[in-house]
């Protein structure tokens, strides 16, 4: 299932100055809160690293069209699947009207819960507002680029049908440390709580993709603790932290005089580990 995203914002500079800033792509991250990287590969290939619902994700984009002061479309050709349109207007009084439609594809069960509580339409709303502040306060472009891609194609508004390539693709970069040190969310701590009361304990093929992972690639594990092992869930997070397990009493602090049995294969028992 598919989501689509239209914001509109308007900018006291002119159409030359807010699309030659938008050509910029690299300087994205400076005021786009979600954008995380952008590399440009040539004129019409982008490789994009942004935050979605705390996961981070990774895709290259190709230009589908960019016509100077008008429009930029792109679709994704590999990794998260997107693909939409940002437009230009000269309304007069030097000021410009900057319209962005796009179409994504959620992946996993983190962004599913983001996607329901508008966490993109959020940002991309909010990345725009940033954009205005940027751009009006330099009241310049950082730089420009003139050129065309594809002039008079007839591309419209790109959806995920142009992205067709990059379906199935999640370009999963892993969960953002923010994300894992708050949590993950309240939200994504409610979805995953009820997967834990439904009794989803065992991980199969299908919770591995939705697993998140830290950014070095290696699934959160859960943590052993003084009174034993803490099962793991499918998203890492141990039992105990929605108010599972059992109760633990006359806990012996002292382990000075424990004695470990041995295993059955003759190798000493750890009591620490899981």
């Amino acid at each position: 299932m598919t989501t689509k995203v239209e914001k509109s914002i308007l900018v006291n500079v002119p159409v030359g100055t807010a699309y030659n800033q938008w050509t910029q792509f690299e300087d994205f991250p400076q005021f786009m809160g979600g954008v995380k990287t952008v590399t440009q590969l040539d004129d019409d290939r982008l490789q994009w690293v942004a935050e979605i619902a705390g996961v981070r994700r990774q895709w290259t984009a190709k230009i589908l069209e960019q016509v100077p002061d008008q429009r930029v479309a792109w679709a994704a050709t590999e990794g998260a699947t997107n693909a939409g349109v940002v437009t230009f207007e000269d309304v007069g009084g030097g000021q410009t009207s900057v319209r962005l439609s796009l179409e994504y594809e959620p992946e996993g069960l983190l962004e599913k819960v983001g996607d329901k509580l508008n966490v993109v339409e959020n940002q991309a709303e909010a990345d725009l507002d940033r954009f205005k502040a940027f751009i009006e306060a330099e009241g310049y472009a950082s730089g420009a680029w003139r050129g065309s891609v594809n002039e008079g194609a007839t591309v419209g508004a790109p959806g995920v049908a142009e992205a067709s390539s990059s379906q199935g693709d999640t370009g999963k970069a892993g969960v953002s440390g923010k994300a894992v040190a708050a949590g993950l969310g309240a939200a994504a701590a409610v979805a995953v709580g009820a997967a834990a009361v439904a009794g989803k304990k065992t991980p199969t093929d299908d919770d591995t993709e939705d697993r998140p992972v830290m950014d070095v690639g290696v699934p959160l594990a859960a943590t052993p603790t003084e009174t034993g092992p803490v099962e793991a869930d499918t998203l890492g997070q141990g039992d105990a932290a929605y108010g599972g397990g059992a109760a633990v009493t006359d806990i012996d602090t002292d382990r000075s005089d424990d004695v470990v049995p041995d295993n059955t294969l003759g190798q000493p028992t750890d009591p620490n580990r899981t």
